[in-house]
């Protein structure tokens, strides 16, 4: 038998996300599942598809469902696609996972709450980065003002990089779940194939690099992966365009005399190579596709709509 089936109630659902941009959803998605299948940047709106992670106990099966930070007043094509994304994503949770930052409480938190209550779902609330808050006691007040917010079927306090109360937060939504059959395999940990999670991890790498230099006119698309024969053996040879949405933007990417290029090359391969567990040969190109962030048909080609 199954060992994920062994109890007679299996549970299993999706579990959305949803909170406004940096607040923690990210990590906290890789935390749970106990793998890095979400990219995480300090910079707001790092995340822009809808990702699934899965999260197995006994008799529990979570399907966890990253989502691009709900916000306003994006009005670039790119921004209102991914505020579609994660209401999509909340429509069609069985849970709404609300994640708010400890100690803070911003009008974004306050229309994120507003679109949750409009949506009818229940809701589960959870306080991240509780590690900052010293001393611990001063959430009390800011969990109690929470709680008169909405009526939430737990408010679960939590720190991913600590990895505190992270089996209890996995309890408290597995209780909202329906009974049903496991969705996903139990050796998945993300819904999202190979060459999707190398695109991100290249995003990454070049977003942690460029720091505020330019600005979200950067995506990554895979034109070629294939298996080859080099010297000592066999390697997977990848070849990856990154699209800027402007010519200036270009020499910034590759850095004075291609050195930012090899910095982000350097570093996506390695943990590129820890994906794969094989050689890689990693091969980047910088390219411009004019206003791609505001163009429907270039955020289809890029999935991104």
């Amino acid at each position: 038998m199954n060992e994920l089936c062994e109890s007679a109630e299996f549970r299993a659902g999706f579990a959305a996300l949803v909170g406004r941009p940096n607040v923690g959803k990210s990590t906290l998605l890789n935390a749970l599942v106990g793998e890095k299948v979400s990219i995480v940047t300090p910079r707001p709106q790092t995340t822009r598809h809808r990702i699934t992670g899965l999260a197995n106990r006994s008799g529990l099966q979570i399907a966890f469902v990253d989502t691009p930070g709900l916000h306003a007043g994006g009005k670039r094509a790119l921004n209102r696609a991914m505020n579609r994304t994660a209401a999509a994503a909340l429509l069609d949770a069985d849970l709404v996972v609300f994640v708010v930052e400890a100690l803070r409480w911003t009008p974004e938190d306050e229309a994120v709450l507003q679109r949750i209550r409009e949506s009818e779902r229940a809701v589960l609330c959870v306080v991240s980065k509780v590690d900052t808050v010293k001393p611990r006691d001063r959430l009390l007040p800011f969990i109690a003002q929470l709680a008169k917010r909405h009526e939430f079927r737990a408010i679960v306090p939590v720190s991913a990089a600590r990895a505190d109360n992270l089996e209890e937060l996995i309890a408290a939504i597995g209780r909202e779940l329906p009974l049903s059959p496991q969705l996903f395999d139990e050796t998945d940990r993300t819904d999202r194939d190979l060459r999707f999670r190398i695109t991100e991890i290249i995003r990454e790498k070049l977003t942690l690099d460029l720091n505020q230099e330019v600005p979200y006119g950067i995506a990554v698309e895979i034109e070629k992966m294939e298996r080859e024969m080099a010297d000592g053996g066999e390697r997977d040879l990848i070849h990856a365009v990154i699209w800027v949405d402007r010519e200036g933007q270009k020499p910034i990417v590759i850095g004075a005399g291609g050195a930012r290029l090899k910095r982000v090359g350097s570093s996506a391969r390695r943990e590129i190579i820890g994906l794969l567990s094989h050689r890689v040969h990693l091969e980047l190109w910088v390219k411009v596709r004019e206003n791609w962030a505001d163009n429907a048909q270039a955020l289809r080609t890029l999935g991104l709509e």
